[in-house]
């Protein structure tokens, strides 16, 4: 499932930060910052349910992107204007990503208010997927 072996219920912070494409330092700080669930094993080690590498990866369909930083959400507003529309999610995480994405995209995603959307961030980009 992860290129890890034979699936298990739970990996090591080092095998759940390469299923993840992150560094472990990364891992370590995502879980200070509340963005991930680990556990602690008898050493006092941090390990991660498969579970939690699940909601962090999201749709194995969309996996053959490169693109690693994805906010699930659920689109709070859709404006558009001529060609381009702009599209709001709340995410998960506490934060908030607006894109502006052309009204073709728009229309060919079906994007409403209160539908569940993921906003791809590559670079300077935002797309969405659904």
């Amino acid at each position: 499932m992860y290129d890890l072996g034979v699936p298990k219920e739970t990996y090591t912070a080092s095998e759940a930060a390469r299923a993840l494409g992150i560094s472990i330092d990364t891992l370590r700080r995502w879980d200070r910052e509340g963005r991930i669930r680990t556990e602690r094993d008898a050493a006092n080690r941090r390990t991660v349910p498969a579970a939690e590498l699940d909601r962090l990866r999201g749709d194995p369909a969309t996996q053959h992107m490169s693109a690693r930083n994805r906010f699930t959400g659920t689109v709070t507003a859709v404006k558009v204007e001529g060609l381009l529309a702009q599209v709001e999610l709340t995410v998960t995480e506490p934060a908030r990503v607006v894109a502006v994405v052309t009204r073709d995209a728009v229309e060919e995603l079906g994007l409403e208010p209160g539908m569940q959307a993921t906003a791809i961030v590559k670079s300077t980009s935002v797309m969405l997927e659904k």
